[in-house]
This record gives structure tokens, sequence and C-alpha cells, in this order.
């Protein structure tokens, strides 16, 4: 009970522009058990909270530049409204829009969202943070054969010495890890409850505790805790927060239409696995530059290695790439209660939703979502 009245009284907060990190520790414990909570909130919070994440958490802002790239109205694709209306419906979709050949061909708006407003990606975010390795790539800040303990050297001794980076993005470094949603002791829902000294990395702490449970690059196992670490790894190779790393090689040059927040710890780094808060369009515009193959803001041949299957799965044509999905279609960036971009590079195609599921994971709802983007698929042939 005083754990929920604690996320309360963080919730009932006066609303803010931004808010930001906590200075002193009682009000740091409680925002650490607050994120915690955040995979058990009601429905009722999840379509209150999903589009102002920056009013409840502290975050850094991704600042986007003066010239914005457009994203003109192309022919409506042929899929009536009433099914529209139904997969929104169903899905509890806040936004959805289809880009083909950068084109808009659908864009829709419910649950009180609007085209202004922000919406946080939370899984989404590991595909844009997997963009920036690519940025940092072309400027041989780093190698993805490098070893972890090249920029992290604390965790010399831990189930990461001895991983690659290009492990780390392949979430294969072999590092025991709990991805359970439903279990409030499970890694992902503690990985920034305890409390660590001022001048620690907050992820780098609670990584380095992790046992091992297979050889590096031998397993799959999808681990949020290492897309945070990639975050400190980003951070050191380039000399500057990873937020900042964004606007300066994605969201100015490509030309996003609003600023983004990024989500941080109790010492204000950026959670690099999950919440940036970004228009519908931005996330749209985050799949076009991926069909443009980076526009020359990766290196090159960056887009084509990071959504080739490096971790093949038991069906035909599915495995995982750098913080991509690998998809027969051709590839997504997924999030938690239903935050996804889909792109299917042979048409020109993305969509992009943005939702407030129910559940974190459920099965169902991502069979009949993967069903409806496949018609979706077809509608926008050429």
């Amino acid at each position: 009970m005083k754990r929920l009245l604690t996320l309360a009284l963080v919730l009932a907060a006066p609303a803010a522009a931004q808010k930001p990190v906590p200075a002193d520790p009682a009000s740091r414990q409680a925002l650490r058990r607050a994120g915690a909570e955040v995979l058990f909130w009601s429905q009722a919070q999840r379509d209150a909270n999903f589009r102002r994440m920056e009013q409840i958490f502290p975050t850094v802002v991704i600042k986007a530049g003066g010239r914005v790239r457009p994203l003109p109205a192309g022919r409506p694709l042929p899929v009536s409204a009433a099914e529209v209306n139904r997969f929104i419906a169903a899905q509890n979709v806040a936004g959805l829009i289809v880009l083909q050949d950068g084109r808009v061909r659908l864009e829709r708006y419910a649950r009180g969202f609007g085209p202004t407003q922000r919406w946080t990606s939370f899984s989404v975010a590991k595909s844009l943070t997997s963009t920036l390795f690519g940025a940092a790539a072309k400027e041989g800040k780093l190698r993805l054969d490098d070893p972890v303990t090249r920029f992290i050297p604390e965790m010399k001794g831990s189930a990461y010495d001895g991983v690659t980076v290009r492990q780390v993005l392949t979430m294969s470094s072999g590092a025991r890890w709990n991805e359970d949603y439903t279990d409030p002791k499970s890694d992902v829902a503690q990985m920034f409850s305890r409390p660590v000294a001022a001048n620690e990395d907050v992820i780098t702490a609670y990584m380095k505790t992790l046992g091992r449970a297979a050889a590096p690059g031998s397993r799959f196992n999808y681990n949020t805790g290492e897309t945070n670490l990639a975050g400190t790894i980003l951070s050191r190779a380039v000399g500057m927060p990873i937020a900042r790393y964004a606007s300066l090689k994605v969201w100015r040059p490509y030309g996003m239409e609003a600023d983004a927040h990024w989500q941080v710890d109790e010492h204000g780094r950026e959670v690099a696995g999950c919440c940036v808060s970004m228009r519908l369009r931005d996330y749209a515009r985050l799949g076009q530059l991926m069909v443009e193959d980076g526009r020359g803001l990766v290196a090159p041949g960056w887009v084509k290695d990071a959504t080739a299957i490096h971790q093949p799965f038991p069906q035909a044509g599915r495995g995982y790439g750098y913080f991509w999905w690998i998809e027969p279609f051709g590839y997504r960036a997924s999030g938690i209660f239903g935050q996804q971009i889909w792109v299917d590079p042979s048409r020109g195609l993305v969509i992009a939703a943005v939702a407030a599921w129910p559940k974190a994971t459920d099965e169902k709802l991502s069979a009949e979502r993967a069903a409806f983007f496949k018609r979706l698929d077809e509608a926008a042939k050429r």
C-alpha cells in the first residue's frame, strides 16, 4: 500500500514542461519505485501517462532543428475507415500512420491523442540506439568487435568480460537476465531499484552483478538491461550524452519536426533501452530513415547489416539484428504496450503505431496487429 501511495503522489504532482532529476535521497527512492511500477499501472494510468512521461519522470531533450523533413500527402490506402476503426478500438491505439515512399497514405489519432503530442516509445528506443551506433561507427568512434571492457573497464571480471559490442547489440552476451514484465522481482523491474554512489553508472552497477548463463554469442536472450548498457558504451565512445548525440546525428540533420524527451536514470543518464517520447510523425521518420538506407548519417552498409539476421529464430525468415526484429517482410522496432515501427523496404513502406495495451505483451494482440499491418502492406502495393 505504501508503494502505491508513493506512486500516486508522483503521478499527482503538478504538470511541468520537463521534470528534473530529484536531488534528495527520499525523492530518488520514490522515483526508483515509481519507475518499476509502470509495468503494473492501471488502464486509466496508461491512457493518461504514456502521453506525458516527461511530466512524471526526469528526461533530457533531444533537440530538433529548424528544418523539418516534409511528409507530403499520398494517395489514401484502399482500406475502409470501418476496418481501421475496428483495429484502433481493439488495440487501444492512440496513433497510426502509414508512409509509402515518404508520403502519408494513412494517419489516424484516437484516445484524445493528437499530432502535436508525444507518446512514449518503450523499447522502440532500442532501435534508435542501434541507429546511433551506426553514426558512431561512421565516425570511427567504435568497432563492433571491440570488447565491452574497452569502454566500461569496470565490467572486468563480470559476465560481460570477454563480450563484444556486437554481442551486446544482438542480445547474445550470455549474461543471465529475466525480462518477465509480470514479475515485480525480475531484472527488468529491478534494474533501477538499487541506490548507487554518485560517481557510479546506475546500469553498470546492476549489470555487473549478473551471472553467466551461456557462452558469449551462443544464445539470444532479450535483455533491456543490455541495451541500457549499450547506451553507456555509446556515450563513452562518442564523448557526450546520447540524447545530444541523437540530436546532432539524427534529429537535426534528418529533419525531425519536434523535440523528443529521453527518460534518464537518477544520475541523469539516458535509459538507452527505453522511453523516448516523440510525436507519431517522428516515429514514422525513424522508419523512413531506414528505408532511405540511413541517408548518409550512418556508416555505409550499416542499415543492411543492422537488419540482417544475426541471431536466427526457429521460424523461417525471423531473427534478431542490431536491436531490430527481423521478419520475412523486412524488420520492426517494437515496444511493450503496443508501440511499433514496421518497415517493408521492398515497398518503401513504414507503419508506425502507438498504443496503450492492457498488458505489456500479449500474443493475441501481437498476432492481430501483425495481421492488420500485413493487410495494410498488401493494400500498399505499387
